[in-house]
């Protein structure tokens, strides 16, 4: 599976976002074919749980016609937080892959790691740091031009 290239498209859904914090994800099969794409919808739904995660997961979830996303993966711009942690549990996503880590609530080895945690279940595969810089970057732009 190509994770740079779906992460590059995982950046492009991130741009979708503005006003939003700036962060996408999308959730392939098995083969990289991607069955669901989002961004950050939390102020256009007036919803603080409408993370991009949170977003694919629901749209997937309704696609497949089932709650269990296994032999999937999930692709994110954002190290996924506690709450999103839960939900890829969950939905029994087996494999997770992000770009910047999030040293402020990170919950998939930075401040935490809920998803590797096997108190929780089975461990999910994360694989850290693909197109770092370049996810970074959106992120310290959006903040930059916020303030």
């Amino acid at each position: 599976m190509d994770f740079v290239s779906l992460m590059h498209s995982a950046l492009q859904e991130a741009t979708k976002a503005v006003p939003e914090v700036p962060v996408g994800a999308l959730l392939v099969d098995d083969k990289g074919m991607v069955i669901a794409a989002s961004h950050n919808q939390r102020e256009k739904k007036h919803d603080p749980t409408s993370h991009a995660e949170i977003e694919v997961i629901r749209i997937a979830a309704e696609k497949l016609q089932s709650w269990r996303l296994e032999n999937t993966t999930l692709i994110v711009t954002l190290e996924p937080c506690v709450m999103c942690a839960g939900a890829i549990l969950a939905a029994r996503i087996p494999r997770v892959v992000f770009g910047a880590w999030d040293e402020r609530v990170g919950a998939s080895g930075s401040i935490y790691d809920v998803l590797r945690d096997s108190r929780l279940g089975k461990p999910v595969e994360v694989i850290a740091g693909v197109l770092e810089e370049e996810c970074s970057s959106i992120l310290k732009k959006f903040f930059s031009e916020k303030r």
